[in-house]
């Protein structure tokens, strides 16, 4: 499910191809038409721009929403990243809101004490962000990691539903596309980073990244 042209699949494209995936794509900036969820592997809710409040303006975002909450509720595979992991968490209750700062650029999460049978992040990961809103925890999910700047940053529900507040399927090309679209947010501030900040992470920050996300991809959809 994708919000808007310049925030696509990136890596996550490469992972599906090395499968023999057959993807389908709501684009919901041209259609608003979604799929039956019979049959779905695999449900990813891309970021955007905009925010899960804007139901008003935006109105096939609760469609979205309701589609995303037939989906956990069919035990399909859902992974929501930074728009989408706000639209899970909004999906089921959970309410989104400004966060104390905003968050563009590359900055460390850590890992949070989590229990059993959860997904494993490393202690310590230098991840992409883009927000300016976050969320509150949904009823029956564990945090997975925090960031300075806001505390939570990935949620899990049961075993098939991950929500990233953050980027990890990000290639210099997404990198760009970002950049280009909206960098009127870039203003100056504590957890803003500058474009030639955010164009000069080193390549193997970028592989581990795209490894992770693959990581999380293979877990949800675990049989």
């Amino acid at each position: 499910m994708q919000h808007v042209p310049f925030e696509g699949t990136g890596s996550i494209a490469a992972w599906l191809s090395e499968r023999n995936a057959q993807v389908t794509r709501t684009s919901f900036f041209e259609s608003a038409e979604l799929p039956e969820l019979k049959g779905l592997d695999l449900i990813i809710a891309m970021g955007g721009p905009m925010s899960v409040n804007d139901e008003d303006t935006l109105p096939w975002m609760k469609a979205e929403k309701q589609f995303i909450r037939d989906a956990i509720r069919l035990n399909v595979p859902v992974l929501g990243i930074c728009l989408g992991a706000q639209l899970i968490a909004n999906a089921i209750g959970s309410r989104v809101y400004g966060n104390r700062e905003k968050e563009i650029g590359w900055f460390e999460i850590e890992s949070t004490p989590s229990g059993k049978h959860v997904f494993r992040f490393p202690p310590k990961a230098t991840v992409f962000h883009w927000h300016g809103e976050t969320f509150d925890l949904p009823p029956g999910s564990v945090r997975l990691a925090r960031s300075a700047a806001c505390a939570n940053q990935v949620f899990q529900m049961g075993d098939r539903v991950i929500g990233l507040q953050f980027h990890l399927e990000m290639t210099p090309e997404s990198i760009d596309s970002i950049i280009h679209n909206c960098r009127h947010e870039l203003t100056e501030a504590a957890f803003v980073q500058t474009e030639p900040e955010m164009r000069s992470v080193h390549r193997g920050v970028l592989a581990e990244n795209n490894r992770l996300m693959g990581d999380i991809l293979s877990y949800v959809t675990r049989k």
